[in-house]
């Protein structure tokens, strides 16, 4: 756990018009990540979790850590479930207001088969009748406040179409759309015409999420839509510069030597977290050199690969200790 005074307290106060939310990313962005972020970087207004869900009808016991009280205090978490239909999410929806949560964001677009081939994430999208199912359950929970993050369909860009006015029925406080569809994964250009069209139908508050990695593209967001957006989710973008959230609020770009110090402070406190619940050298590093994955545009190619291909902790933390050039 995290003492109350380590936090960040000296953020910058947002002058921008959009708020930015951190995406879930499955492996990356788990209880400890987001709660070092806001220490180190912050600037983020959310942090969704990766999707919760069942395995063997009952909530996954590494979700149950990730959701946790006690393993997220302080930080402004919402958790993200994902079902196939209403009585998956009834487990779901009764374990999160069992631990206290009041706000849930559901999952409706998650590209991998491993879940769309089951129904879930973006396999909702294909069958409007689990969607209308889902509408029901947010219906008898009128206590919660729901969001959804979608795509534009599973294998058809125009498959929302039929899923709008489910989507529009919803109670829901905003719809996050990331605008390609599920078979791209994240592959191939976001389809704005797309989500231009999605946006002038939707009757809630929309946020923007997809392919956003600097202030510039934030500020282009800004320009073209200015109001009509809620805000913006940004998940890969932050992974690989952690800081782009705090630069877009303060209008301030951290330098090289800045930028690396915060890296380094927040992956040193990453190892001590995980020297103290993973046992053995070998699982603590696979485990730290997944904190690199998305950062090879920030720290640079050379630097990023003699961290990556460190074979053992102590060239690894030697690659880690020389990185002084973004």
């Amino acid at each position: 756990m995290f003492a109350v005074q380590d936090i960040q307290t000296n953020l910058p106060t947002l002058q921008s018009m959009y708020k930015i939310h951190f995406a879930p990313l499955q492996g990356y962005t788990e209880d400890a990540y987001r709660r070092l972020h806001q220490i180190y970087f912050g600037g983020v207004a959310t942090y969704t979790t990766p999707f919760v869900r069942l395995e063997h009808g009952v909530v996954r016991s590494k979700d149950m850590r990730d959701v946790r009280p006690e393993f997220n205090e302080h930080v402004n978490v919402v958790p993200q479930i994902i079902a196939n239909g209403g009585g998956e999410m009834r487990i779901l929806v009764d374990y999160l207001k069992s631990l206290g949560y009041r706000r849930i964001d559901v999952n409706a677009g998650c590209p991998f088969p491993l879940q769309t081939r089951h129904g879930r994430g973006s396999g909702l999208l294909a069958s409007p009748d689990k969607l209308r199912e889902l509408v029901e359950v947010m219906n008898c929970n009128s206590e919660l406040v729901f969001s959804v993050k979608m795509r534009l369909g599973l294998d058809d860009v125009n498959q929302w179409q039929s899923c709008i006015s489910l989507i529009n029925d919803m109670p829901l406080c905003h719809v996050t759309m990331h605008p390609r569809i599920a078979t791209q994964q994240y592959k191939g250009e976001v389809n704005m015409e797309a989500f231009d069209e999605f946006l002038s139908v939707c009757k809630h508050p929309v946020m923007y999420n997809g392919d956003i990695c600097s202030v510039e593209e934030i500020n282009r967001l800004e320009n073209r839509y200015g109001e009509r957006l809620l805000g913006v989710m940004i998940g890969r973008g932050l992974l690989a510069r952690p800081s782009l959230a705090q630069e877009y609020i303060s209008g301030t770009k951290l330098s090289p030597d800045q930028l690396v110090m915060k890296i380094k402070q927040m992956h040193n406190a990453l190892l001590e977290h995980y020297r103290r619940i993973i046992p053995g050298e070998a699982q603590q590093l696979l485990k730290l050199r997944s904190f690199w994955d998305y950062m090879e545009p920030t720290i640079g190619r050379k630097s990023w690969k003699k961290i990556i291909k460190a074979g053992n902790m102590k060239n690894y933390l030697s690659r880690v200790e020389e990185l002084s050039v973004v």
